[in-house]
C-alpha cells in the first residue's frame, strides 16, 4: 500500500554505465552476495595491496630507471581523490593503449566482481594526476568509454594482452575502460 522506494537515476553518462555495469540501479551490492566466487584466483585487497607497493619499491630503488613498463606498456601513477576522504589515492596501472597524447586504462581488477576503488574515485571526480616513466604529474581528466568506444577498442586490448581478455571472462560485470586525457 506504500510507495515503492524512489529508484536512483545516474547524474551522468559514466554514471549510468557505471550503473550498467554494476547490474543494479537501487546502489550498492548486496551484502548477501560474495565479493569473490568461491575458490575464485581473482588477487584480494591484500595481494593487490603488496603488489602495488612491490612495484613502487622497484621503482624506488632503481631510481626511476626501471619499473616505468610492462612489456609494451607503459606503466603510469595515476592518483584520484577519495570519494570518501577527499585525499589523494595513488595507484600503478599500466596501459595496454594509448590513443594519441591519451592513455587507456583497463578497471579489471584482475576479473574480480566489484570495480576497483581507483574507478569508484575518478567516476565520482574525473580530475586526476598522472605521472609517467618518473616525471613529475600532470593534470589529465578521466571519461568512461561509451559502449561503442569500449566495443572498437576492446578487442585490439584482448588481441594484444590475453589476460585482460581473462578477467572479462572470470566476471559477469562488464570491465570499463578509462581514458586519461590532458586537460
Amino acid at each position: 500500500m506504500g510507495d515503492a522506494p524512489a529508484r536512483r537515476v545516474p547524474s551522468s553518462p559514466a554514471a549510468a554505465r557505471l550503473t550498467r555495469a554494476r547490474g543494479t540501479m537501487a546502489g550498492p551490492r548486496p551484502p548477501h552476495q560474495p565479493t569473490k566466487p568461491p575458490g575464485s584466483p581473482v588477487p584480494s585487497d591484500l595481494m593487490l595491496k603488496a603488489m602495488n607497493a612491490a612495484h613502487r619499491a622497484y621503482i624506488g630503488l632503481t631510481r626511476g630507471r626501471r619499473g616505468w613498463s610492462f612489456g609494451s606498456m607503459p606503466a603510469l601513477e595515476l592518483t584520484t581523490v577519495g570519494r570518501r576522504t577527499g585525499r589523494p589515492r595513488p595507484t600503478m596501472l599500466t596501459s595496454p593503449l594509448q590513443l594519441g597524447d591519451a592513455y587507456v586504462v583497463v578497471a579489471s581488477r584482475g576479473g574480480d566482481p566489484q570495480h576497483p576503488a581507483w574507478f569508484l574515485n575518478l567516476v565520482a571526480n574525473p580530475d586526476v594526476q598522472v605521472a609517467l616513466d618518473g616525471r613529475a604529474p600532470v593534470p589529465m581528466r578521466a571519461r568512461v568509454m561509451s559502449d561503442d568506444e569500449r566495443a572498437q577498442h576492446w578487442p585490439t586490448i584482448a588481441a594484444r594482452h590475453p589476460n585482460y581478455a581473462g578477467y572479462q571472462r572470470r566476471t559477469s560485470r562488464v570491465i570499463p575502460l578509462v581514458v586519461l586525457e590532458p586537460r
